[in-house]
């Protein structure tokens, strides 16, 4: 068989795999998912539409699952599943089967209304989920409830302390009791440790799953492997080697319509301290003694714990032009929109190392990545030095790809060299594959209790001891954001901090994502 041949039946295979041997969700019994907050637009964007999606690849058995929603909102079931509906098929095009997995869906579905803070609307709440344990599992079986909060996290307290005085799973019957918390975990380091001390309070902490949907992010799961299980990444991944790691996340709209909310947070809270940070720790940490969920948290703790307190002279913070504009934003925020924040880790593995975090709205792309810049080639003797530095790639978002930009010889008689890569493009590679959204694959985690990817109570405390200090200061209006025009790289200080921090620009090469 010609190589040719070899990689077309490769590439074949990967075509519309069925789903091999699905692991249900439970052996026996019951489990029920309570969406708090499902009249919201978080509910219906991202929780509904992943525990759809669980169901049409059979990790939700019609005969072993029910969904709840509770919210304050006076509906019936009808209208909730009404609300939902739109929001479970993407395409226009939805095939008769999607569209009758839709309604066996929406039928699992039930609705619950009630206050967030008094007993009336849980004690109901636990009456319908009691009723559904008894008529699905009989007497024996198990009962397992997770609570996914799709909720404001100032009702987190009341709505915790409801679940436990009123929901929590019957004792004799086994099983357990979950939560599920979103960001953000607090404002700082104060009140997010006053919040894990008040949920702490109610749950343990292997009941207590804090998501951060990037952890869910296929490429970002791919970190592990790539650094552990790859030979050639080993000596490479250090000081010796690596000139600067470059986290970016860029969007290319502003606040739109969320600029109230977004102002009493900023960019650094909305996505630095927890988004970026997140991924910093997956590629920074060192290899754990196991694959073991505590034994991967306990290595990214460590990674935490040795940042160095940050540099005024190494934040660039930006607000682009129009932001006040927002009726629903004060005259005089002072919130950044765009922040550049260098990250020094003083350990053996990465000292000297600058880990730089970008992340800004309305700039001029929308993308999310990992660059890892390694040092120049010492004797240059092809004098390519100008032409850029090999760097690795991640594209996590859009166009999920990971390639390497190195130098070659130019094609042709002449003696010259021009950058290119080595890539892999998901879209091409794994053709009629879907890659899972982040909370389908984080939301089964929870159900199978497997903690890997969500934020520990440790990890959380030392990731806001890293960026309450500089908080405070912007907060204090002692660091003013530089304005920038929508549509730019943002503010021309950024681009000086990275060079500064040693990062050089590669200029006559674009990476594009290959078609099919």
């Amino acid at each position: 068989m010609g190589s040719g041949s070899w990689h077309m039946e490769k590439r074949e295979s990967f075509k519309n795999e069925p789903v091999k041997d699905v692991e249900h969700v439970l052996e026996n019994g019951s489990l029920s998912i309570i969406v708090l907050g499902a009249s919201g637009d978080l509910a219906k964007k991202k929780t509904f539409p992943a525990l759809f999606n669980l169901f049409q690849q059979g990790f939700l058995q019609p005969n072993e699952v029910h969904i709840f929603g509770y919210a304050r909102t006076k509906i019936s079931d009808d209208e909730l599943r009404n609300r939902i509906r739109g929001y479970l098929v993407r395409d226009k095009g939805a095939s008769p089967k999607d569209l009758e997995d839709v309604t066996k869906f929406l039928q699992l579905i039930k609705y619950v209304s009630g206050s967030y803070d008094t007993e009336e609307g849980f004690r109901l709440l636990d009456k319908e989920i009691s009723e559904t344990e008894v008529s699905r599992s009989g007497v024996g079986g198990l009962s397992r409830r997770l609570f996914y909060l799709a909720l404001p996290p100032s009702v987190y307290p009341s709505v915790c302390r409801m679940i436990r005085h009123c929901c929590m799973n019957k004792t004799d019957l086994g099983g357990w009791t979950r939560i599920v918390v979103e960001k953000p975990f607090g404002k700082d380091l104060e009140s997010a440790e006053q919040l894990s001390t008040q949920i702490g309070e109610l749950f343990e902490e292997s009941q207590i799953y804090r998501i951060d949907h990037y952890l869910g992010k296929e490429l970002v799961q791919n970190l592990l492997v790539l650094r552990f299980a790859n030979r050639f990444f080993l000596p490479l991944w250090n000081r010796d080697n690596i000139e600067n790691v470059q986290i970016v996340f860029r969007e290319d709209f502003g606040t739109e319509g969320r600029g109230g909310y977004f102002d009493e947070y900023g960019i650094i809270r909305d996505i630095i301290q927890n988004h970026l940070l997140q991924v910093l720790c997956l590629v920074a940490m060192e290899k754990p003694i196991s694959l073991k969920p505590e034994h991967i948290r306990d290595e990214k703790v460590k990674v935490l714990q040795s940042v160095l307190p940050i540099e005024d002279d190494e934040v660039v913070l930006g607000q682009y032009d129009g932001y006040r504009d927002d009726p629903t934003v004060p005259d005089h925020s002072n919130t950044p929109t765009f922040s550049t924040v260098v990250l020094r880790i003083h350990n053996e593995r990465w000292e000297g190392v600058p880990f730089i975090l970008k992340a800004g709205k309305a700039l001029n792309s929308r993308k999310a990545e990992i660059r890892v810049q390694f040092k120049d080639v010492p004797g240059d003797i092809f004098k390519c030095k100008k032409q850029g530095r090999n760097e690795f790639v991640i594209r996590l978002q859009p166009s999920e790809a990971m390639y390497m930009k190195l130098t070659v010889k130019q094609p042709g008689l002449e003696m010259s060299t021009v950058q290119s890569e080595l890539d892999l493009s998901y879209g091409q590679r794994y053709q009629g594959v879907t890659i899972p959204e982040a909370y389908e694959r984080l939301i089964l985690d929870t159900i199978r209790g497997d903690q890997q990817h969500f934020v520990r109570r440790d990890e959380l405390k030392a990731a806001w001891e890293i960026f309450t200090p500089l908080l405070h200061r912007i907060d204090n209006g002692d660091l003013k954001p530089l304005p920038y025009k929508p549509g730019s790289r943002g503010p021309a200080e950024a681009d000086a901090l990275l060079e500064k921090a040693g990062y050089v620009q590669t200029h006559g090469y674009i990476w594009i994502p290959p078609t099919l």
